[in-house]
């Protein structure tokens, strides 16, 4: 066979997602080989899957989209398909289910990438849209990814010992300024280029802003502790019916796994205590929280629109990049991602990430609360299935930005769109804020 520059482009990308498979089923190893078995199929809060239920999910649709839809091949463990399916089985009630014990479903995983991997020599990419750049591979490495970053959340409710173990994140080197001026005007918001975008980051769409005053970093424990010390959950006027409301029910009093520590606070990270740290970005905080928050600084928290226009828009250029500091992908040193620290990084740790206008810290560290409810952009079409994104769409789910310390670098990118209830914290969460800019700063 000649060799020619398509062939090439597609030995290429056949090698990229093997590298990424392999990646990431690492990832997946060291989160579930880090605690026994029967750690594995305990359940640590009642907001999780039990790890053993997630490690088995992972291989259950890595088979039924790569295996058994793009392969075209036998099934593997077809009488396993409910009990991994997701919108069938309540994270509650997933315990008592006939789940795979740990050594089957290592086995199971193990089956499913080897003939993932076999087919993955022979396939085309240009038999339609499902394959073409590699797509479906995509979509099941971010999916596992997805998940690991689920079972990272699963270990920080864990109780007893440290299972987990990372060097912290680097120090700060630059002071990062108070507040940053985004402009008036239009930007382009979503994708259509982006071959492993999601349904839910297309189509590319023009989006015109007034000038608005974003948060240089987010809003950072020390600051926290301020509204904390001033009263501000017991002082409903800063919190909305429904916040105040879940405020009472849930008993907040501060972010979760905080604890009062003398004349401070601790808090509780991979089953170690440590003094809270001002400098580092407030996490574990749910969207009424950081709602509170705000309202209490006289300020609000960023749509979603101008989260990313702060992320993406380049004023010299006018066009939006993939990623705060342009089209590359992430490097150690532009931005904490993929649980390379196990806590978010100090402000000021990542000058090289910083977007062209000087906002920090938009890529890792902590999801960040937008005031944008879930929904599809303007043409939106839903694939491959609805349930990716669509029945989610509605004012049931706020739409959270820009990932943590525990997000890949494959499931995070300017574009890239997450969503909870308003009421889940134990999620790597956070937030900075915004306003509207004064008439003389939008005039400068």
């Amino acid at each position: 066979m000649t060799d020619t520059g398509i062939d090439r482009d597609a030995e290429g990308l056949r090698d990229r997602i093997a590298a990424e498979l392999a990646r990431t089923r690492a990832r997946t190893v060291l989160l579930t080989e880090a605690v026994d078995d029967a750690d594995l199929v305990r359940q640590h809060s009642p907001l999780m899957s039990p790890l053993v239920w997630d490690l088995a999910h992972v291989g259950n649709q890595e088979e039924l989209w790569l295996v058994r839809d793009v392969g075209g091949r036998e099934p593997v463990r077809c009488d396993i398909d409910d009990l991994y399916d997701a919108f069938k089985q309540p994270r509650r009630d997933r315990p008592s289910l006939p789940l795979l014990p740990p050594p089957e479903a290592r086995a199971y995983v193990a089956t499913v990438r080897e003939k993932v991997y076999d087919l993955l020599d022979g396939v085309t990419f240009d038999g339609g849209k499902l394959v073409a750049d590699g797509f479906a591979f995509g979509m099941i490495v971010q999916h596992e990814q997805q998940h690991d970053e689920t079972m990272l959340a699963t270990h920080q409710l864990r109780s007893g010992p440290a299972a987990l173990h990372a060097p912290p994140p680097p120090e700060p080197t630059v002071r990062v300024p108070a507040e940053v001026l985004v402009p008036a005007g239009p930007f382009t918001m979503g994708t259509d280029t982006d071959p492993w975008a999601l349904d839910n980051e297309r189509p590319a769409h023009r989006v015109d802003l007034p000038a608005y005053v974003i948060d240089a970093a987010p809003v950072t424990n020390g600051a926290y502790r301020a509204f904390i010390a001033d009263g501000g959950y017991d002082d409903p006027r800063w919190w909305t019916e429904a916040g105040w409301q879940h405020r009472r029910q849930a008993g907040l009093t501060a972010p979760m796994h905080w604890q009062r520590d003398g004349d401070g606070w601790s808090y509780l990270r991979f089953g170690t205590w440590s003094r809270v740290r001002d400098d580092e970005p407030v996490v574990h905080v749910c969207f009424h929280e950081a709602q509170a928050y705000a309202t209490w600084a006289s300020k609000r928290l960023p749509t979603e629109a101008e989260w990313e226009k702060a992320a993406r828009w380049d004023p010299a250029t006018g066009r939006s990049r993939r990623y705060p500091w342009g089209d590359g992908d992430p490097t150690p040193i532009q931005a904490n991602l993929g649980q390379r620290h196990l806590s978010p990084a100090p402000v000021g740790a990542y000058p090289a990430g910083a977007s062209p206008l000087g906002v920090h810290q938009l890529i890792g560290d902590v999801w960040e609360w937008t005031a944008t409810p879930f929904r599809g952009y303007p043409g939106f079409a839903a694939f491959p299935y609805r349930e990716y994104s669509e029945v989610f769409f509605g004012d049931d789910h706020q739409v959270l930005r820009g990932g943590s310390f525990g997000t890949d670098q494959a499931a995070c990118r300017g574009t890239f769109r997450n969503w909870d209830y308003p009421i889940r914290r134990q999620i790597f969460s956070g937030f900075r804020c915004a306003r509207d800019a004064r008439p003389d700063e939008a005039h400068r």
